[in-house]
């Protein structure tokens, strides 16, 4: 994390080592490339090198292509970065920050998320972009899946997608397309697991619940100086 004056800027963990994991990737993929060629009675020993090394660079790029920056913190709000783009939740229009948490059986599991209960959907909508939102959806598949199987009926997930592609109206605000499909997407999983968004914990640089606790000092900060001003 680094920090100037009142902007906080994670830099997650996961985005350590991926130079070397794709070097090393790269180098293990031609090795077994290499052996098939030169050697083939050696094909047992170039095929491991060959699919350990793919899996390595493939990783490794991955974290390579992922920002160096993946949440910022300031005075207006939370920003949260991707690889395709970025999306901004002022402070005002956080209801609540805490890990979401299904039931399974008598157990209660957490789920590797950070998530946000918004007071208004509408300012995500208008300033999240296109590409972004469908990277989302595509991203958030296994928490659909989640959602819906604390209903423990596929009826929920099917009614579900067949509302996804339908326009969306919110406090009197009409989207459509793939912002629609991302308004959907948002009520539904605040109907079932209790947030809107969805912030991954490998995109913290600290355990979740740390930061956590830095998110609701940044709020409470926000609507102390909000009374202030009013008064």
């Amino acid at each position: 994390m680094t920090q100037e004056s009142d902007v906080v800027s994670v830099r997650p963990l996961s985005k350590r080592n991926g130079l070397t994991l794709t070097i090393v990737g790269a180098s293990a993929f031609v090795l077994g490339f290499g052996l098939f060629v030169l050697f083939p009675e050696l094909f047992a020993v170039g095929l491991v090198f060959f699919s350990l090394g793919a899996i390595a660079l493939i990783l490794g790029l991955a974290k390579v292509y992922e920002p160096e920056t993946t949440l910022s913190m300031d005075e207006q709000g939370l920003t949260y970065f991707h690889r395709r783009g970025k999306v901004a939740v002022s402070w005002s229009n956080i209801q609540r920050v805490d890990i979401p948490r299904v039931t399974q059986g008598v157990d209660t599991i957490e789920l590797s998320y950070i998530g946000i209960k918004l007071k208004q959907l509408n300012p995500i909508l208008d300033n999240i972009s296109l590409r972004l939102a469908a990277g989302l959806l595509t991203e958030q598949r296994p928490l659909l899946v989640t959602a819906a199987s604390q209903q423990e009926d596929l009826a929920t997930l099917e009614t579900y997608l067949g509302a996804e592609f339908s326009p969306l109206v919110v406090d009197g605000d009409r989207y459509r397309g793939v912002l629609a499909m991302f308004g959907h997407r948002c009520v539904m999983l605040n109907t079932h697991l209790g947030y809107h968004l969805y912030i991954p914990h490998d995109s913290l640089d600290r355990d979740p619940r740390e930061f956590i606790k830095l998110l609701r000092q940044r709020i409470a900060q926000s609507a102390t100086q909000v009374d202030v001003t009013t008064h």
